[in-house]
């Protein structure tokens, strides 16, 4: 009977650590249930803070599972839709993935264990940093997948400040140190823990006064086309002229009236070499109208492809009047390739077995993993296309004091009318808050939108319409300390947490 009841509760703590993963996905978008971290990991530190490192792996394991099975269930949208596969392999593909991924947060929480009951009990206030080291891993191995990372569902709440100093991974951070305060005083019921989390759900609002930025009192106007071209047709060769059109039509409607015009990733669907008369005549049409064009685009050199943004128009080519000519220097090319869509791992042996490892443009080359800005209308945009946005590090190694924007492109038709678009949406609100910059977001089919400089909303255009969207952008100066110190900050504000949590346990042990 003692066997089985034991089999009983190793059983239930699984299936309540799946349980709490998946809660998750409801505090990220579009759910934004903010709140549900706040249970969520006092549950999962009050299961685990008596566990032997080895089950904390185990109970790990089947959180990460839980996690990023709900959190990532929009995968399997583009993966039915493009894939070619039968459900049962696009489901089995999918839990390989989950497999993978669950590896980090077992790892973070074995660590956490493994220093509290192997080193000192002071280690129990290391969980920020064994979860930080693990997030890290997780957003560098096999060019990473750093996808919902915790900070994220604060990005519409005061903590969001934060990130301003810290990164979206110092929120995350907080977040876990407000869950060891809990269980904490629930132990020992002592006021030091009730006051420490006052006093961290507090120091954002003044850490937001202590920001050097500023509003100059200039802005530019900014039009954002959407075109809404379905993906089952958008890179059938004979599409190409059809799609120009429509975004050419979209675009008509704000000529004259806007300084900077934005189009979605690779809006142009023919390799920029082979289109190279039609966008000569749209860069001198805009310079006429003193409008800058800023498209995505396929482009080619010395036979390599890449997915790039480059800018037509009003000082298009980075000099005035000069005519547009394929290879000028006003352009971003991707780096953060995203993989099987972008490029195949193995694919001498992968793209023979199945359609999703031969998807239209997935052989792309990288660009640098740190370019000049693009420029318009003598403005600076710090560029990232798609997924590259989800890296906080490669945006901020290419932000400059000079920066005034940021600009994302993105298509994510892929993903249908899943969470994933909004979940997108967020990760590139919480690079505005870092960087203290407007941003500026257009998609093919959603979500397009515009943000001040905090992540709030300007404009946002519905999903899967064809229409235009328009807003005055705040030109915006000052440097947070994100930009100085970037991921360092993170790092900082982990061990100062377990430097501070650890101090008192080591001088009651010596008094003893």
């Amino acid at each position: 009977m003692a066997r089985l009841k034991r089999r009983w509760q190793a059983a239930l703590s699984r299936l309540g650590s799946v349980a709490l993963g998946a809660l998750l996905v409801f505090s990220y978008a579009p759910f934004e249930q903010a709140w549900l971290p706040f249970i969520v990991f006092p549950l999962l530190v009050f299961l685990l803070h008596t566990k032997n490192p080895d089950n904390a792996w185990r109970l790990g394991y089947y959180f990460g599972f839980g996690w990023f099975a709900a959190g990532l269930s929009w995968i399997y949208v583009s993966i039915d839709s493009f894939g070619g596969l039968h459900p049962i392999a696009s489901v089995a593909i999918l839990l390989v993935l989950f497999s993978y991924l669950s590896l980090f947060p077992a790892f973070a929480l074995w660590l956490w264990r493994w220093l509290s009951v192997r080193i000192h009990p002071a280690g129990y206030w290391s969980l920020p940093l064994t979860w930080l080291i693990a997030e890290s891993v997780r957003g560098w191995f096999l060019t990473g997948f750093p996808w919902l990372e915790l900070g994220y569902t604060q990005t519409d709440t005061w903590l969001a400040s934060y990130a301003t100093w810290f990164g979206g991974a110092g929120i995350s951070s907080i977040l876990l140190l407000l869950a060891l305060l809990v269980v904490r005083f629930v132990q020992q019921r002592h006021w030091r823990y009730p006051a420490v989390a006052f006093g961290a759900l507090v120091l954002p609002l003044v850490l937001t006064q202590l920001n050097q930025v500023s509003r100059t009192g200039e802005s530019l106007k900014v039009g954002l086309v959407q075109g809404n071209i379905p993906q089952s047709i958008k890179w059938n060769p004979d599409q190409h002229w059809p799609n120009l059109k429509t975004y050419l039509e979209l675009t008509r409607q704000l000529y004259n009236d806007h300084d900077v015009i934005i189009w979605p990733e690779s809006a142009v669907t023919m390799p920029e070499p082979y289109t190279d008369d039609i966008l000569a005549i749209l860069h001198d049409e805009m310079s006429e109208t003193s409008t800058a064009l800023m498209t995505g685009i396929v482009d080619i050199q010395d036979e390599a492809y890449y997915n790039s943004v480059i800018t037509l128009g009003q000082d298009g080519t980075g000099h005035v009047d000069e005519p547009y000519q394929h290879g000028h220097s006003n352009r971003f090319k991707k780096h953060q390739l995203l993989p099987i869509g972008e490029f195949v791992p193995f694919e001498s042996l992968l793209r023979p077995l199945a359609p999703l490892f031969n998807l239209p443009m997935s052989s792309f080359s990288r660009g640098e993993y740190v370019q000049q800005p693009l420029r318009a209308q003598g403005r600076e945009f710090n560029t990232a296309i798609c997924y590259e946005i989800a890296f906080p590090n490669q945006v901020q190694a290419n932000f400059t004091d000079t920066t005034n924007f940021l600009l994302t492109v993105s298509n994510d038709t892929w993903f249908g009318r899943s969470h994933g678009p909004a979940q997108h949406m967020q990760i590139a609100r919480m690079r505005a808050i870092e960087l203290a910059r407007p941003l500026i977001r257009s998609t093919n089919s959603g979500i397009t939108a515009i943000t001040d400089e905090r992540g709030r909303w300007l404009a946002r255009a519905p999903q899967f319409v064809a229409t235009t969207i328009s807003a005055e952008v705040p030109i915006v100066q000052g440097l947070t300390p994100y930009t100085l110190l970037g991921v360092w900050g993170s790092w900082l504000l982990a061990g100062l947490i377990l430097i501070g949590g650890a101090f008192p346990v080591v001088i009651r042990r010596q008094n003893k």
